[in-house]
């Protein structure tokens, strides 16, 4: 139910997901999802959890024998490429905060984080920094996906270009730490 919910998601846009469409899409009566997930919310929280662990794999991947810039730029570009294939599914990430420690959302976005912290050891970075490049990293790569994803880079400037510029400005910013 939550892979399909997913898939919807990345269809119509989270904000337009609901119960009644999931139902419809499935073959099922709408208070038959109600034995797979609590509602919406839930439904919301497990597709979240499945788009981090999704991400987290792609990244986790991508970074596999790399080090230092070439490690950032697979990482950098998984991402993006989850980000733009399944934007419904991460939408649900965004601010979506996990209820302990145990809980699918936080073991799934900590093994996301670790790919990228990863990535930081290719880079001298302090311990005590670490936090602040992964926010970075994060801002950098979320934010560029999620723009272009709704459509949001309308000027004439190639895209690929300017996520490679991300990358190169992303590499020098964490060399010089």
């Amino acid at each position: 139910m939550v892979a399909a919910g997913a898939a919807l998601a990345d269809e119509v846009g989270l904000a337009n997901l609901t119960m009644g469409l999931l139902a419809e899409r499935v073959g099922v009566r709408t208070p038959s999802l109600y034995k797979h997930v609590g509602g919406q919310e839930d439904l919301n929280r497990r597709i979240a959890a499945l788009a981090l662990r999704e991400a987290a794999d792609a990244v986790g991947v991508a970074v596999q024998g790399y080090a230092g810039r070439d490690a950032l730029a697979a990482a950098a570009r998984a991402f993006r490429a989850f980000v733009l294939e399944h934007p419904g599914r991460y939408a649900a990430t965004i601010g979506m905060e996990p209820s302990g420690p145990d809980d699918p959302l936080a073991t799934a976005g900590q093994r996301l984080l670790d790919s990228f912290t990863a990535v930081l050891r290719g880079y001298e970075i302090a311990e005590s920094d670490v936090d602040h490049a992964l926010r970075m990293l994060r801002s950098l790569c979320q934010g560029f996906a999620t723009l272009q994803a709704a459509g949001g880079f309308q000027w004439s400037a190639d895209i690929d270009e300017s996520f490679e510029w991300l990358i190169a400005f992303a590499d020098r910013g964490l060399r010089t730490l």
